[in-house]
C-alpha cells in the first residue's frame, strides 16, 4: 500500500499559516492608524491590573486639558530629547548598556516616551528580547503614522501612576482632588516621579524616592521652560 503524501499537508498548512500571520499583520497596522484618532480602548497593562485586583482607574482626557505642568514635568523626567528624536535616544541607550555591564544588579533603562507608549499601547510589561523586539516595531510606526503630540497625549493618558492608577487625569484626582490642567509645577512633578515604578514609588503617601526625585524633576521643568521646541509643543 502507498504511504500518504505528507507533502501536500505540509504545504497546506504552511498556507494557513501565512494567511494568519497576513490577518495579524493587517490588523495590527489598522489598529496602530486607528488610535491614531482613537484613544485606546483598554491596554494589557490595565487588564493584568484589574486582573490583580488593583482595580483601573482612568479618565482620558485630550491633550488640551492636561495643562502645561503635567506634560512639562514627564518630559523633564523621562524625555529631555522627545521633540528631536525618531522615537530612540541612541546616547542614552549606549549610556545604559555601559552602565548595566558595570552593574549587573542595578539595571537602568533608556526607553524614549515613544517607547513607552509603544509598550504601553500595544504591548505588555517585562519581558524580554522578544517583547523588545515589538517594542522597537511599534515605537518605529506611532514615529511614523502618528506625530509628537498624538504620542505625548496618549502616554499622559495610558501611563500607570500608581497602583490601578493610568493617566494623568486620574492620578490628579487621585492623589490631589483637581483636575490635570489645574495641576501646579510641583504637583506635576511628584507625580512624574512616580513614572519608573509607580507600584512602588507611592505620591499618596509620599515615599522617600518621590520626594527626593520630584525636586529634581522641579528643576529641570524650570530648565526646560526656555526650550522653544518644547514649549511649542506642549502648548
Amino acid at each position: 500500500m502507498k504511504a500518504p503524501d505528507k507533502q501536500p499537508r505540509k504545504k497546506s498548512w504552511w498556507r494557513k499559516i501565512r494567511k494568519v500571520l497576513l490577518w495579524m499583520m493587517i490588523l495590527q497596522l489598522g489598529y496602530i492608524v486607528i488610535t491614531r484618532w482613537v484613544k485606546p480602548p483598554i491596554t494589557i497593562t490595565q487588564i493584568v491590573s484589574l486582573a490583580e485586583g488593583n482595580g483601573l482607574k482612568r479618565d482620558y482626557i485630550d491633550f488640551d486639558e492636561m495643562g502645561t505642568p503635567a506634560k512639562l514635568a514627564v518630559l523633564a523626567s523621562e524625555d529631555q530629547l522627545f521633540p528631536d528624536h525618531n522615537g530612540f535616544d541612541i546616547k542614552a541607550i549606549k549610556k545604559a548598556i555601559q552602565f548595566n555591564q558595570k552593574h549587573p544588579s542595578r539595571q537602568r533603562g533608556a526607553s524614549t516616551i515613544s517607547q513607552q507608549t509603544a509598550k504601553n499601547v500595544f504591548l505588555w510589561q517585562h519581558g524580554g528580547f522578544f517583547r523588545k523586539g515589538l517594542e522597537v516595531y511599534f515605537t518605529f510606526m506611532i514615529e511614523k503614522i502618528w506625530n509628537k503630540k498624538r504620542i505625548l497625549e496618549t502616554y499622559l493618558n495610558v501611563a500607570e501612576m500608581g497602583k490601578g492608577v493610568f493617566g494623568i487625569q486620574a492620578a490628579a484626582k487621585t492623589y490631589f482632588g483637581r483636575d490635570a490642567k489645574d495641576l501646579t509645577k510641583a504637583q506635576a512633578a511628584m507625580i512624574a516621579a512616580c513614572l519608573p515604578n509607580p507600584q512602588k514609588y507611592t505620591v499618596k503617601p509620599l515615599s522617600r524616592y518621590v520626594a527626593g526625585r520630584s525636586v529634581i524633576i522641579l528643576r529641570q521643568m524650570n530648565n526646560l521652560e526656555s526650550d522653544p521646541e518644547i514649549m511649542k509643543l506642549i502648548r
